[in-house]
């Protein structure tokens, strides 16, 4: 039996259209009409573009139909079709123009095949990848982790606690002396310092896998007292360097008052250790246009551009001396600290002064008033 090639044409398991030099729909099969919910009458005059949706139509007109004109012919250009009921009908097509002995163009022929299933599993593809991508990033974050804790249990951590083997060693063999208070004055900071390292470590390991660090958000609370409380803990740590600051706090902020009491604390901390002796750390926090901001400032030699890149990065103490403590996680901390807050911190740096800045909502989230006006 022969085949029948009109059948094969109007039945195929693909829809066919031809175009007009005009562009225009001159002649369409029946499975392309089955497939969209348009009769072939009304197919006829519409151009292609017509048959996408609007993005579609727009790709098709400033990418697609100038390669077809330039080079004659497109492959498994992929497209959306929005059928008669409204719907999106995923397809890919290709075309091929012919022409006469002159080169005029006769008319393009262009197959439809439906692509909802490739799509669909390329769409799955995308998504298993980038889950293996997230899953390597999450496990190199954690071999990374792993690392650093081993850094920290090897070399900072065994600093401190070598001095409080050393205290406890010699009051065992001398036993209590005059020299003892002293001593244990020196092993209560070397604990004290262990913890502080302890802490930092756990508020790496939270903000890099659990998603950030908690806060205890404290709306109302005057925020100036637990400022200075910290500026003044560390002017007793240092007495002999001038600090100036200055709260002007009109707004209430919301936020963890002990965190944010870290975050000055560290950048306080930053400002002493980095900063010029013989010129005095400036700290200013004011409230304005519903956003609190905080900035601490010192004199000194300028950060080199190449470290202001890394300043926030964990583990970066840039170029230190050696006789300075510490795992370089201050200033990241207090980045997250800040993020968590959603807000940022920032840096500038130039031979006068380095100015480190928090600039962050005085209202958070899960405390602004909401429908308040609804009654």
């Amino acid at each position: 039996m022969a085949e029948d090639l009109e059948d094969l044409y109007e039945n195929a398991p693909c829809g066919y259209l031809s175009l007009g030099p005009d562009g225009r729909i001159v002649k369409s099969n029946l499975t392309l009409s089955v497939w969209i919910g348009l009769s072939q009458e009304e197919l006829l005059g519409k151009r292609l573009r017509d048959l996408l949706n609007v993005a579609g139509s727009i790709f098709y007109e400033t990418h697609f139909a100038p390669l077809l004109r330039m080079q004659g012919f497109f492959n498994e250009v992929a497209l959306d079709f929005i059928t008669a009921q409204g719907a999106k009908l995923p397809v890919l097509a290709n075309a091929l123009e012919r022409r006469d002995a002159e080169g005029n163009l006769l008319f393009t022929r262009v197959t439809i095949f439906q692509a909802s299933d490739r799509r669909l599993y390329e769409r799955e593809l995308v998504e298993a990848r980038a889950a293996a991508e997230r899953g390597l990033e999450l496990e190199r974050s954690a071999a990374e982790l792993r690392e650093q804790f081993i850094a920290v249990l090897g070399h900072d951590l065994r600093n401190p606690l070598a001095g409080i083997e050393a205290g406890l060693r010699r009051i065992q063999r001398m036993g209590v002396t005059d020299a003892t208070p002293a001593m244990l004055d020196l092993m209560f900071q070397s604990v004290d310092r262990m913890k502080n390292l302890i802490d930092d470590v756990l508020d790496l390991t939270r903000s890099r896998l659990g998603g950030g660090l908690p806060l205890q958000i404290e709306p109302g609370r005057p925020l100036a007292p637990t400022l200075r409380q910290i500026v003044d803990e560390l002017q007793v740590a240092y007495p002999d360097r001038e600090i100036d600051d200055q709260f002007d706090l009109s707004d209430s902020v919301d936020c963890d008052h002990g965190r944010l009491g870290q975050l000055l604390s560290n950048l306080l901390g930053n400002a002493l250790t980095h900063g010029a002796e013989d010129q005095p750390i400036e700290i200013r926090g004011t409230t304005q246009d519903g956003y609190f901001k905080l900035w601490v400032a010192n004199g000194g030699d300028p950060i080199p551009p190449a470290a202001m890149e890394r300043l926030f990065q964990p583990f970066y103490r840039g170029e230190v001396r050696a006789s300075l403590n510490g795992l370089g996680l201050g200033l990241y901390i207090a980045s997250q600290i800040a993020q968590a807050h959603a807000g940022k911190m920032s840096v500038t740096s130039d031979p006068d002064r380095t100015v480190f800045t928090l600039v962050m909502p005085t209202r958070q989230p899960d405390t602004r008033e909401v429908g308040s006006d609804s009654g």
